[in-house]
């Protein structure tokens, strides 16, 4: 049976099914009422069958596996030029990190009955739920900003779902989009909201450990928009700490937008943006009020993390940089390599520290 709904803020238990709620009645983002994970020692990478990619890890999961393309266990390579190891997450099937969320939230889909999914996006999650839907037979609505770039566009109409353009800023594509659900349009197959996309991101850390022996970096540099794979990260390391795999968490330093920058101005963080003005570089995180913003903050406190804002100089450098290295990335991944540099110069890491920095979406989705 499928797992059922819980809020963590008033403890009300939502029953599974295609008409449950997207978020709690008192507005507070849900969570499954299973927090699965495996019992006794893992097995070392090189006895471990990754065939099915980061449904390898199904016992830490809440979900079945019904959607998939084996996508996961994504290269981590060395950066010497970085002093850190890079984890390529755009070579995923959409060429994005958001594949992890697409393939547990669309599995998650079929289990519950679903016959149409709804997801707002910039195009990268919209492009990977508009791929696993049409990979699980399931309708699909994308509502994504009017200026989305046209590769994006074009996969999600390929995938034969349609895509809703939006004028005004990114929060007004996702009130157009959330005025649908509540119309009864569709299931929320959210990458913000729905807890099943999270349990798709906190695979990247299950993969990081396993990938260095069932051991955890001294930290994670990522880029923050909903903190999507921020919060996934957290979540995965936890749920290893706990389950008594791995021995204490890695700091989890965030990269916002100068400009787009809620955790930032929350911490009482400054940007380093020498100009002062915003950027519109990273459109992939161009997230003003993130739908788990107390989630994230809580996250950084625990791991003794921080965020920064980078304004277009440091991450127009960081991103050629980058492709000068062979590392063909799209301009939001290098916010991240970018913040690691920012840090170092801060003195907020050791130059020898071990260090984990995720490249989150290809170049070839930048036309």
């Amino acid at each position: 049976m499928p797992a059922d709904l819980t809020c963590p803020n008033c403890d009300i238990v939502y029953e599974a099914g295609p008409n449950e709620p997207w978020r709690c009645n008192c507005g507070h983002a849900l969570e499954f009422t299973e927090r699965p994970h495996p019992q006794g020692d893992p097995l070392p990478l090189h006895s471990l069958d990754t065939t099915d990619g980061l449904w390898t890890f199904f016992e830490f999961l809440p979900i079945e596996k019904h959607v998939t393309f084996h996508e996961g266990f994504t290269p981590l390579v060395e950066a010497p030029e970085w002093d850190a190891q890079f984890k390529l997450e755009y070579v995923f099937p959409t060429g994005s990190f958001k594949d992890r969320g697409a393939t547990t939230t669309l599995s998650r889909a079929v289990e519950l009955g679903v016959d149409k999914v709804i997801e707002d996006s910039s195009g990268n999650a919209g492009a990977a739920i508009a791929t696993y839907a049409a990979r699980a037979g399931i309708e699909a609505d994308i509502y994504v900003p009017a200026d989305v770039k046209q590769s994006k566009l074009m996969t999600i109409q390929r995938a034969d779902a349609r895509p809703v353009r939006i004028e005004g800023s990114r929060q007004d594509v996702t009130d157009a989009c959330i005025d649908a659900v509540e119309a009864g349009e569709g299931w929320y197959a959210s990458h913000a909201w729905n807890p099943a996309f999270y349990a798709g991101t906190m695979t990247f850390a299950f993969e990081i450990a396993a990938q260095q022996g069932w051991t955890v970096p001294d930290a994670v540099v990522l880029p923050i928009g909903h903190g999507t794979l921020f919060l996934g990260a957290y979540r995965g390391f936890s749920l290893l700490e706990e389950a008594g795999i791995t021995d204490g968490m890695p700091r989890l330093l965030g990269a916002q937008a100068a400009g787009y920058a809620p955790i930032v101005d929350e911490l009482g963080g400054a940007t380093t943006d020498e100009d002062g003005e915003g950027t519109d570089i990273a459109d992939g995180i161009k997230i003003t009020e993130p739908a788990r913003k107390d989630e994230i903050l809580s996250a950084i406190e625990a791991t003794d993390g921080d965020a920064i804002a980078l304004g277009s100089d440091p991450v127009e450098s960081a991103l050629d940089r980058l492709h000068r290295r062979g590392f063909y990335v799209e301009p939001t991944c290098a916010v991240a390599p970018a913040a690691l540099e920012k840090y170092r110069e801060m003195g907020v890491l050791e130059d020898d520290a071990d260090v984990v920095v995720p490249l989150t979406g290809s170049g070839l989705k930048t036309l």
